[in-house]
């Protein structure tokens, strides 16, 4: 399970979405993400699923690892779709006991269902293709005019960004730690859900120990650089936009524009 945990990992490559600024990267995600929830229709969604596919295949990602990607959240997924498909007044197709199917709550639940997923692999396909570094200097690039009311903006894009490089770290460590525990005898997977929550304890306390250490060790590592904020600090690589971001970009306002058309004519 932990295995399948795949936010914050990066997939080296040489693709077109690679290749694309960080800034342009961001923005095309945004975008994606208006789209997608002011999708209405299967033919509006069907339009997002097409862009989203179109993504993958540009970026040469795997789509089992953003499959994998699913598994932590399937069920919260699922979850959602049974409270939709339950609670949501409409028209009976059908009921039993205090239950209540309709056919506006199977409507719901699907397209929620739907909405879940496309937004989680939207989200990945921007980290599997977006270094940490890259990703930073964006988020630091467009969140740049905040500096005018002294908001520390590199800091924020550079503790979102150690964030972020941590969870694959930290899934690692989990995963070596309960291991060793397993060695040793200890049973993760049987007794009531109390049970299961008590043998993760012996987890826990290794597991937080070892990220105060890499976080210690982290300061230590930045303060011996001469790290003192953004005040002063050079780029390695200059972040500038080249035609294929606009073009790009210029598609993804276009397939925008074209969602929010569908939603108005109610298609």
């Amino acid at each position: 399970m932990l295995k399948d945990i795949t936010l914050g990992q990066y997939f080296p490559g040489n693709s077109l979405a690679h290749r694309l600024d960080p800034r342009t990267k961001i923005l095309l995600t945004v975008v994606y993400i208006v789209a997608l929830f002011c999708a209405k229709s299967f033919f509006s969604y069907g339009v997002v699923a097409l862009l989203l596919l179109t993504g993958i295949k540009i970026s040469g990602v795997a789509p089992r690892a953003l499959v994998r990607g699913l598994k932590p959240i399937l069920f919260i997924i699922c979850f959602t779709a049974i409270l939709n498909l339950f609670y949501t007044p409409g028209e009976t197709l059908a009921s039993f006991w205090i239950f209540r199917i309709t056919k506006e709550g199977v409507l719901t639940a699907f397209f929620m269902v739907l909405r879940i997923t496309m937004l989680i692999m939207g989200t990945f396909l921007l980290t599997y293709t977006t270094s940490p570094i890259a990703l930073t200097d964006g988020l630091e690039a467009l969140l740049n005019p905040l500096k005018k009311i002294r908001v520390p903006v590199h800091e924020l894009a550079m503790i979102m960004s150690i964030a972020l490089r941590m969870i694959p770290t930290l899934i690692e460590e989990t995963d070596k730690i309960m291991s060793a525990q397993r060695a040793r005898g200890a049973d993760f997977e049987s007794g009531n859900l109390f049970q299961r929550a008590k043998a993760l304890v012996p987890v826990l306390v290794p597991l937080f120990v070892s990220a105060f250490r890499r976080a210690d060790e982290l300061a230590v590592a930045m303060e011996c650089r001469c790290y003192h904020g953004g005040e002063g600090r050079t780029k390695l690589h200059v972040l500038r936009y080249q035609t294929i971001d606009c073009l790009v970009f210029s598609a993804y306002i276009a397939v925008l524009a074209g969602v929010l058309a569908l939603a108005h004519f109610g298609l």
